[in-house]
């Protein structure tokens, strides 16, 4: 097993890096405490596995008294992730738990007067969507929509965001033929894809993928909530199979989001606010099981930028 760095050199990285926000999939206490007057805002998640206690309010106002409460202000806590891509698990009980504990969540921050400066939500699977090509096509499986439609209206009333974990790069290797490199690498240049139905011009997979989502939520009536991306990225290794999962491919990817995040660009069909994008991930993650690019998402040309000027 590879030892990671400490969360104070993963500061100074950050630091280095020029980045304002970030997101753990813990609560760490030590990373929590690292991060004081630092600058750098956090989100925060809490595992599939404690979801089901944190349903019951005394619990979950406990759970946030004594892993978030502590920490504030001097850390920037903005964000609690309750559960991950909950809603394509296998785990029925999960999914019906997570807006339980959500709202309990909420209504304890509330409690404590936080509500104004955490949101909560969940992060999910592209894969909640049944369509997502053309974007104005974007729908939710039908099978789900008993689920998030109750997660939408959460959202609406609390002014939290609808995450989504967004990756082309999975688009591109299951369909190389068909997709093109260059469209979900952000390197068409002024070319790219315009939307047969409302004329919008895309010249990247990650900002159509987005549009689908706004779309998807319009159908049931939610258009207006904030759709930000709480994971991408792109492998630089994979397995024989795993077309596209290269170093250069994964420089380019990272370089170019990056680049559009500097310019502070919106997708095409809401050209403002910027698109909240967290890159997945500083570090390789050596231990996950699976094909080998899961174990390979680390932001190549910024850990290169690092070693430069540090």
């Amino acid at each position: 097993m590879v030892k990671l760095p400490s969360p104070e050199h993963v500061l100074r990285l950050l630091w280095c890096l020029r980045v304002t926000k970030t997101r753990i999939y813990d609560t760490n206490p030590k990373i929590l405490e690292a991060f004081a007057n630092s600058g750098i805002e956090l989100i925060v998640t809490v595992p599939n596995e404690a979801v089901a206690v944190l349903t019951d309010h005394a619990q979950a106002t406990e759970w946030i008294a004594t892993n978030i409460g502590p920490f504030l202000p001097d850390t920037s806590i903005t964000g609690l992730a309750v559960g991950n891509e909950v809603f394509t698990s296998d785990d029925a009980v999960l999914k019906e738990n997570v807006l339980p504990a959500m709202s309990a969540l909420h209504q304890a921050l509330i409690s404590l007067g936080l509500d104004s400066t955490v949101h909560v939500s969940t992060s999910n699977s592209l894969t909640v969507l049944a369509d997502s090509y053309p974007p104005s096509l974007g729908s939710f499986r039908p099978e789900l929509e008993g689920f998030i439609r109750p997660f939408l209206r959460f959202w609406s009333n609390t002014s939290g965001p609808f995450w989504i974990n967004a990756y082309p790069y999975f688009a591109y290797k299951s369909d190389p033929e068909r997709v093109p490199l260059d469209y979900v690498l952000f390197n068409t240049g002024p070319a790219g894809m315009v939307e047969p139905n409302t004329g919008l011009r895309y010249d990247n997979m990650l900002y159509a993928q987005v549009d689908a989502v706004v779309f998807a939520m319009a159908r049931y009536g939610y258009g207006g909530i904030e759709v930000r991306v709480s994971e991408t990225g792109w492998p630089s290794k994979g397995d024989d199979d795993e077309v596209g999962a290269t170093v250069q491919n994964a420089m380019l990817y990272n370089r170019n989001l990056v680049a559009r995040q500097m310019e502070n660009e919106g997708t095409p069909l809401r050209p403002q606010p910027r698109l909240e994008v967290y890159m997945f991930a500083l570090f390789n993650e050596n231990l996950k099981p699976g094909p080998t690019s899961e174990r390979n998402f680390v932001m190549l040309f910024l850990v290169l930028s690092v070693i430069l000027c540090c």
